[in-house]
C-alpha cells in the first residue's frame, strides 16, 4: 500500500502532469501546422482551430464525441497496468506502487480533460459539484479559461485544471518553445490563423 503521507503528492503530481500534457497538446494544435495537413489536419488541428471561432460548439458534443479519443489513448496504458497487477508478485507491485498511483491519477485526469474543457464553456445547467470544483480551482474554472479565448489565443493553454497556466506564463514557457522552433525550422506559430478565419 502507498503510505498515507505520499498519497497527496503522488495525486497532485499525476494531476499536474495531466494539466501539462493538455497544455502541450493544446499549444501544438493551436500554434503549428495547418488544417490541410494529412491525417493530423482534420483529426486534431481543425477541431482546435474551429473551437476559437465557435467556443460553445463543444457543449453540443455528446459524451462519446467529447471524451472518446482521450479514453482510447489510455487503453494501452491502463491495460499494461492491469496486466502487471495480475502477473507480478506482491513484492514487485509494492516496489512500484507509488508509480502506479501516479499513472492512475494521470490517466483519470487525461481521460476527463475534454469533459472539463466542455464544462468550462457551459454556463447553464451544470451540476452543483462541478461548479464547486470550478470555483475552488480543482478543475479548470470558466473565468480562468476565458483568458485563452482572447485573440490571438497564445496564452493559458492548459485545460485540465489550469494550475500550470500562470507559472508557465510567468516564465515565458510557451514563448521560449516557439522561439526555439522558429529558430530551428523557420516556421512561425499561428501563421495560418488569418487564412483559416477567412475560410470560415
Amino acid at each position: 500500500m502507498l503510505p498515507f503521507f505520499l498519497f497527496f503528492p503522488v495525486a497532485v503530481g499525476g494531476i499536474t502532469t495531466a494539466d501539462l500534457a493538455s497544455g502541450l497538446t493544446h499549444w501544438a494544435a493551436d500554434s503549428w501546422g495547418s488544417v490541410d495537413m494529412p491525417v493530423l489536419g482534420k483529426s486534431i488541428i481543425r477541431p482546435f482551430r474551429e473551437h476559437h471561432i465557435d467556443p460553445t460548439s463543444i457543449t453540443r458534443h455528446d459524451f462519446i464525441e467529447t471524451n472518446g479519443d482521450n479514453f482510447a489513448v489510455l487503453i494501452p496504458v491502463l491495460s499494461y497496468m492491469a496486466f502487471n497487477f495480475f502477473t507480478l508478485d506482491e513484492v514487485e507491485i509494492v516496489q512500484s506502487y507509488a508509480w502506479y498511483c501516479y499513472f492512475f491519477w494521470l490517466a483519470v485526469f487525461v481521460s476527463v480533460t475534454n469533459q472539463i474543457h466542455k464544462w468550462s464553456h457551459t454556463y447553464f445547467g451544470l451540476p452543483g459539484w462541478v461548479v464547486w470544483l470550478q470555483d475552488h480551482h480543482v478543475i479548470l474554472p470558466r473565468k480562468h479559461h476565458r483568458i485563452h479565448h482572447v485573440s490571438p489565443h497564445e496564452t493559458f493553454f492548459c485545460i485540465t485544471t489550469g494550475w500550470l497556466n500562470w507559472p508557465l506564463e510567468s516564465i515565458g514557457f510557451w514563448t521560449f518553445l516557439e522561439r526555439q522552433i522558429t529558430r530551428c525550422t523557420g516556421m512561425q506559430p499561428r501563421a495560418d490563423d488569418h487564412l483559416w478565419a477567412k475560410r470560415k
